[in-house]
């Protein structure tokens, strides 16, 4: 199934909306890509909001997303390293994903260089300027505080709650997904080149906006935004050369 090559990089998948129906066809679509990727794949990404919501009790996982959980066992005993963002929706991932998959969680960027390419990576939520009433509650929600007194709920509380906090997180998310895009004014542009007036990167690699971007910064540096699952079905794959955002259509 595994041959040394290269890295996969998705994210938003937000399995679990708006329906069951819905979310379990785009979960096969999702497992096929995860089947075709791990074919020539050395790692794969996933950065950030591959569940609507998560949170994992001490002995409870979130009812459903069977296909993707075993496939992600399958990909991961093939050989392939798996690396999971915590996105704004799915930050409640604890030790499930590393102690089932072998997986890498990520709380905040993640850099590393490859092939002699240097790579900047994170799922996107609260950067830059301002949205400081967001910066808070990030902050609060990652609090011990807050998942010990979350945890003491019991799971068919728990996850009502989160559900429905969810919702509204994603209702606030679409007035920005449904922006006419000017690079300039892309919040996450800014943030890139304050990025790159210190230090120096190939590729800067985001989620959270939903949107497919390919956006030069300069001369050798990229923005790249792995759209979301919903819309694009994109992902983004480098081959040891180079990087590029690609639609997948089986």
């Amino acid at each position: 199934m595994h041959s040394v090559g290269n890295i996969y990089f998705a994210s938003d998948f937000h399995l679990g909306i708006p329906n069951a129906k819905e979310s379990l066809l785009r979960e096969k679509k999702i497992v096929k890509w995860l089947e075709n990727s791990a074919t020539d794949a050395d790692e794969i990404f996933l950065v950030g909001d591959i569940f609507d919501f998560w949170f994992e009790y001490k002995y409870v996982v979130p009812k459903g997303f069977s296909r993707l959980l075993g496939c992600l066992a399958k990909v991961s005993d093939a050989g392939v390293k798996l690396r999971f963002f915590r996105g704004n929706h799915d930050m409640w991932m604890f030790d499930y994903f590393e102690s089932e998959f072998g997986a890498t969680l990520y709380s905040n960027e993640y850099i590393f260089e490859k092939s002699g390419k240097k790579f900047y990576v994170h799922h996107g939520d609260g950067l830059g300027n301002g949205d400081y009433l967001f910066k808070f509650l990030k902050k609060f929600f990652r609090s011990k505080i807050c998942q010990t007194s979350f945890a003491f709920l019991h799971p068919s509380i728990g996850l009502s709650i989160g559900n429905y906090l969810s919702s509204k997180s994603r209702l606030a998310q679409e007035k920005y997904e449904n922006e006419n895009i000017v690079v300039e004014k892309e919040w996450l542009v800014q943030y890139c080149n304050e990025i790159l007036k210190n230090d120096f990167f190939d590729y800067l690699i985001f989620g959270h906006r939903h949107l497919a971007l390919d956006i030069k910064l300069n001369e050798k540096s990229r923005y790249i935004n792995l759209g979301d699952w919903f819309k694009f079905c994109t992902y983004a794959v480098f081959n040891g050369n180079d990087l590029e955002l690609k639609r997948f259509e089986n």
